[in-house]
């Protein structure tokens, strides 16, 4: 029965690590206004990623992948 219950709990941190990878990947996100190359050209928008957030982003999804795996696996024995 124990083993059970640590299982679910493993389930319900990868579920919490999963949504924390999700937030993590969006908020890394920024959009920024480039000034023209040229003069009289319009200024263009580009895409800003935050290093620091996306390997957050990344290792909140590993350990999201590997609590998945044990607690299925618990679940399963």
């Amino acid at each position: 029965m124990r083993s059970r219950r640590r299982a679910v709990i493993e389930l319900l941190l990868a579920y919490a690590a999963a949504a924390g990878c999700v937030l993590s990947w969006l908020a890394a996100r920024s959009t920024v206004i480039v000034a023209p190359v040229l003069e009289g050209e319009p200024q263009t928008a580009s895409t800003v990623y935050s290093a620091p957030l996306l390997v957050l982003s990344l290792l909140l999804a590993t350990v999201a992948g590997v609590l998945g795996v044990v607690g299925v696996a618990g679940l399963r024995r």
